[in-house]
C-alpha cells in the first residue's frame, strides 16, 4: 500500500504517460547503493545481515524515519545517522528489527525447562535465567507461568532477565498487558491463574498478574556489545530463540563464545527451531529439540 503522497505521484506520471507502469511510485528515491548502505551500518550495529531480498521491508520502514526528520533522500538521511545521533541510532534499529512472538510458543521447550528446574532446584538455591530476545514480553512471561508452575508458587526462588535490543518492545513488554487474542490458545485454568481480565475500557485485554511480573526485569541489551553489564552470571537457563538467524556464522560463534562463561557448566542453552549451532561444536554440544549444553561439561 502507498501512502497519500506516492498515490499522487502516481497518478500525475500515468497522466502524462499512459504507458507508465501501474506499479506504485516511490515517495524517495532508493537505490542500490543506499540499500548497502543500510545493511553496511545495521550489520556494524546489530550484527543483524539483512538478505538482498529486504530491499523492499527496508525502504518501507526508513521511509517512515525520512519524514519524520524532514529529509528528501536516503543519502541525507544516512548521513545524518552517522553524524552519531544516539536516539535515531536506537529508532533506526528499532524500525529494522523484527519482533514476532507469542506465548507457549514451542511448547515442548517449557516441558524441558521444567524438568531441568525441578532438577536443579535440589541444590540451587537461586535460580537465573535469561532471555536474549524478549520482544514485547510473551515468552519471558511465558517463562514466570512455566517457573511458577514448576514451584507451585508465586514466589519461586527464580529471576528472569528479559532482554532485547529494540526499546519500543521492551516498552510493550513492560506494560504486561495483551489483547485476549493472544492468549486466545491458553489452557482456561492457566488463564485464570496468571492474568487478570479487563473491564470497561479495558474489556478485550488481559494484564500479567503483579506476582508473575515481578519475576521479570527488563532490560536493553545488544548481543554484538563486547560486555553485558545488565545479565549477572552465573546463568542457569538461557533461552536464545529465533535470534540468530538475523546473524551471519561468525557473528553466531561470537555471540555463543561469549555465553559460555556466563552459563553454569550443567545449564541449558534453548534455541529457535530451525537454528543449527553445529558450526559451534566446540561450544555448545547439542542434546536434541535445539536444546544445547555447554561443549566442555563433564558429563
Amino acid at each position: 500500500m502507498t501512502d497519500a503522497r506516492g498515490e499522487k505521484l502516481a497518478a500525475r506520471r500515468s497522466a502524462t504517460d499512459p504507458g507508465a507502469s501501474l506499479l506504485p511510485v516511490r515517495e524517495f528515491h532508493f537505490t542500490a547503493a543506499d540499500f548497502e548502505r543500510v545493511r553496511k551500518l545495521i550489520y556494524e550495529h546489530a550484527g543483524i545481515s539483512l538478505a538482498p531480498v529486504k530491499q523492499d521491508m527496508v525502504y518501507s520502514r526508513l521511509a517512515r524515519r525520512l519524514r519524520a526528520n524532514n529529509y528528501t533522500t536516503f543519502v541525507e538521511y544516512l548521513a545524518h545517522l552517522e553524524r552519531n545521533d544516539e536516539a535515531e541510532w536506537e529508532t533506526f534499529i528499532n524500525s529494522l528489527t523484527t519482533n514476532l512472538t507469542s506465548f507457549f510458543r514451542e511448547a515442548h521447550h517449557f516441558e524441558i525447562l521444567t524438568k531441568h528446574l525441578k532438577k536443579i532446584s535440589a541444590h540451587a538455591k537461586q535460580i537465573r535465567i535469561w532471555c536474549s530476545a524478549a520482544s514485547t514480553g510473551e515468552e519471558p512471561y511465558t517463562l514466570a507461568i512455566t517457573v511458577c508452575e514448576a514451584f507451585d508458587s508465586f514466589t519461586p526462588p527464580v529471576s528472569i532477565i528479559a532482554s532485547d535490543i529494540d526499546t519500543n518492545v521492551l516498552a510493550t513488554a513492560g506494560k504486561a498487558v495483551y489483547a485476549m487474542e493472544r492468549v486466545g490458545k491458553m489452557a482456561p485454568e492457566r488463564l485464570r491463574r496468571f492474568f487478570l481480565k479487563g473491564t470497561g475500557n479495558h474489556e478485550g485485554f488481559v494484564r500479567v498478574r503483579p506476582e508473575l511480573q515481578k519475576l521479570v526485569t527488563f532490560t536493553r541489551v545488544n548481543l554484538l556489545d563486547a560486555h553485558w553489564p545488565n545479565v549477572p552470571g552465573p546463568i542457569d537457563v538461557m533461552f536464545c530463540r529465533n535470534v540468530m538467524i538475523y546473524f551471519d556464522k561468525p557473528t553466531q560463534y561470537q555471540i555463543l563464545k561469549k555465553f559460555v562463561p556466563l552459563l553454569r557448566e550443567d545449564g541449558l542453552l534453548f534455541a529457535g527451531h530451525s537454528e543449527s549451532f553445529m558450526h559451534a561444536a566446540d561450544l555448545f554440544r547439542p542434546l536434541g529439540r535445539t536444546v544445547y549444553e555447554r561443549a566442555d561439561r563433564k558429563c
